[in-house]
């Protein structure tokens, strides 16, 4: 795979495999192209004016074959500053029910308050669903991100830096979520802190320049194959 915005390269031969219902963790320094990489992989590229060449695969099903809308029911990202649309929490759940699904009320009311349980949200926030959700805290509206990928059952789960601009609790908060959210749904995060693609990775992608340089398990923390894989790692750690 590949991508280009006009005459400038952003990824060189790209080819892997990202494990089913495993966390992968991709890595790198700023600028190296790992944004654009999940971006390719649900055909956000091509919106921003990007061209995408070589071939993606999701169920053994090239995703070119795939109406966008169709794909990106199958494939939620959530970016790194978490969208909420100029609503209610409620109505940022239903928008995308009532455009996926046709489902009676009480399917609807009974889908939005698990999804908001599992990512912890309903319970601080059950009074008052009908708030405005550009009134929740960062760690909440990252929260509501996921809940509204996961409630049309998105099969992989992206996250762009989803716990850069979180304090600590919320960071463990969702970590945890994420390590639950594997038993039933494929996760890919880029993520700038070592310690949590440690904690929380079963599968590793380092990439620099636009470049796939080494994918590997955890092992890749202590016994990286590549030398630029070893370099990066020492200096992040340092």
């Amino acid at each position: 795979m590949q991508v280009s915005y006009a005459d400038k390269q952003v990824l060189k031969n790209i080819s892997c495999e990202i494990p089913e219902n495993k966390i992968t963790a991709i890595i790198g320094s700023s600028g190296c192209g790992k944004t654009t990489f999940l971006k390719s992989i649900n055909r956000i590229v091509e919106e921003e004016g990007g061209r995408l060449s070589g071939e993606i695969f999701i169920d053994g099903k090239n995703i070119s074959e795939l109406p966008d809308e169709t794909l990106r029911k199958r494939v939620g990202l959530v970016f790194q500053s978490p969208l909420v649309f100029p609503f209610s929490v409620e109505k940022n759940m239903l928008y995308p029910l009532n455009y996926h699904f046709s489902l009676s009320k009480n399917e609807q009311r009974d889908r939005v308050k698990h999804y908001l349980q599992l990512t912890g949200l309903y319970e601080e926030i059950k009074q008052d669903l009908t708030m405005a959700a550009s009134k929740l805290s960062g760690g909440q509206k990252q929260r509501l991100s996921i809940a509204r990928c996961l409630c049309i059952e998105s099969e992989v789960l992206m996250l762009d830096e989803p716990c850069s601009a979180l304090d600590m609790k919320n960071t463990i908060y969702i970590e945890k979520l994420l390590v639950e959210l594997k038993k039933s749904t494929t996760v890919v995060i880029v993520t700038h802190n070592l310690s949590q693609a440690k904690r929380i990775a079963d599968y590793v992608i380092y990439m620099e320049n636009g470049e796939l340089i080494e994918a590997n398990d955890c092992t890749i923390f202590s016994d990286a194959k590549e030398k630029l894989t070893r370099i990066y790692i020492d200096y992040a750690n340092y």
